[in-house]
């Protein structure tokens, strides 16, 4: 029986090239698969007559915009999930989706090798396989453009001498991934962390510092789910896709970071997560209103580390699965509305209300009606500083 790989597809020149790079290194049979996260682009029965057509085949596409932003996306939300504190895991939450579908095809059409295209130097490589042995540990890995050196110039040759149906002039200055939770742009002039952005790297946000009017939203939130905007229900892919748009043409939402790569390198990337950093900066402060102290302390702690497991590729390990019911536990009373300002390329709160709050109108006024008894605050710093207290004694004598 002939061997079978399953190919993560994107209908680009790299991903159309590698079905029969794959077939003529390996001599196995290439089954294509193309996964929906939001990216944009062809449509997706374009895409997969492209991939018969450059000789796989079986060739299967999947609508997954909403399970990505339900079962990946709004995890990531609850989590306030930003690597180094800034980057809302843009790539790093589309690829075990991409991956579950990699795997049921492969268990599908009985294939026994799992092909993607990313580079021997980035975080993807980690994703894409950590994630397939999580969920299929027989199933073998190979990366063409890793493994058997496909350079873009042998991938252009390759294309031009079987006469596949793909164009490959079109170079873009960039190396671009994007999805509806965000998008990513990375390498040419950028990679000189000196020069500066310029306008023609974004396409998810407008230039902030041009003069527009602001934009005022109510999102709503149960149990740390955005359910409704400016009161009309909304599912999770909606709320995310209508803040793209609306938070999008303010500028909310770009980031210029070195981050650092799980591989060990420092990388400068470029992102534009207009929707997710609304939706993030919203349910941030719905927690500070409705979570108790100690927990919203120890959550911290646990989103620097949830984010960590995520961008590492390591979405279906069992850390990250306990702490997936820590975060889901901690959203239990986080519920109610936040108000924010949309403009000049920040996203203000600036109204609150939840009936699950924890804010106390008459303990937190200093006007009439305080219901605060203050003589009891003299005992606790008394208590509270104890224990500095004795060792400065002992220092001081010392």
């Amino acid at each position: 029986m002939t061997e079978r790989v399953v190919l993560a597809y994107s209908g680009g020149l790299d991903t159309s090239v590698a079905i029969g790079w794959i077939a003529e290194e390996t001599g196995a049979e290439v089954i294509a698969v193309a996964v929906d996260v939001g990216q944009g682009g062809e449509d997706l029965d374009v895409i997969r007559k492209r991939a018969l057509a450059c000789g796989a085949v079986e060739a299967e596409v999947a609508d997954a915009k909403d399970e990505f932003a339900d079962e990946y996306c709004l995890p990531a939300i609850k989590a306030n999930a930003l690597y180094m504190d800034r980057y809302p895991l843009v790539s790093a939450l589309s690829r075990p989706t991409i991956v579950k579908h990699l795997v049921a095809a492969a268990k599908k059409h009985g294939a026994t090798t799992v092909a993607h295209g990313c580079t021997g130097k980035g975080n993807d490589q980690v994703r894409f396989e950590a994630g397939i042995s999580s969920l299929a540990p027989g199933l073998k890995c190979i990366a063409p453009v890793r493994d058997y050196a496909m350079t873009r110039d042998k991938a252009i040759a390759f294309c031009e001498e079987k006469n596949l149906p793909i164009a490959t002039t079109k170079k873009s200055p960039y190396s671009i991934d994007q999805n509806v939770f965000g998008r990513a742009v990375e390498t040419g002039f950028l990679e000189d962390i000196w020069n500066a952005p310029i306008e023609d790297v974004y396409e998810y946000t407008q230039n902030p510092a041009t003069p527009r009017e602001a934009d005022e939203v109510v999102i709503t939130f149960k149990q740390g789910v955005p359910v409704a905007i400016d009161g009309k229900p909304v599912s999770v892919l909606e709320a995310i896709q209508q803040l793209n748009v609306r938070a999008g043409a303010q500028g909310i939402g770009r980031i210029d970071i070195v981050e650092d790569r799980l591989v060990g390198i420092k990388s400068r990337e470029i992102y534009e997560a207009p929707g997710a950093i609304a939706l993030i900066t919203a349910h941030q402060e719905l927690e500070n209103v409705t979570v108790e102290r100690e927990l919203a302390r120890y959550k911290r702690q646990v989103e620097q580390r949830w984010a960590e497991l995520v961008y590492d590729g390591l979405w279906f390990s069992p850390l990250k699965r306990a702490l997936d019911g820590f975060v889901s536990e901690a959203n239990e009373h986080v519920s109610g509305d936040i108000r924010m300002t949309l403009h000049g390329g920040r996203a203000v709160v600036n109204g609150r209300r939840s009936e699950e709050s924890l804010y106390d109108f008459n303990l937190a006024t200093y006007d009439t009606g305080d219901t605060f008894d203050q003589s009891l605050s003299k005992g606790f710093i008394e208590i509270f500083g104890m224990s500095s207290k004795i060792a400065a004694k002992r220092d001081l004598a010392q």
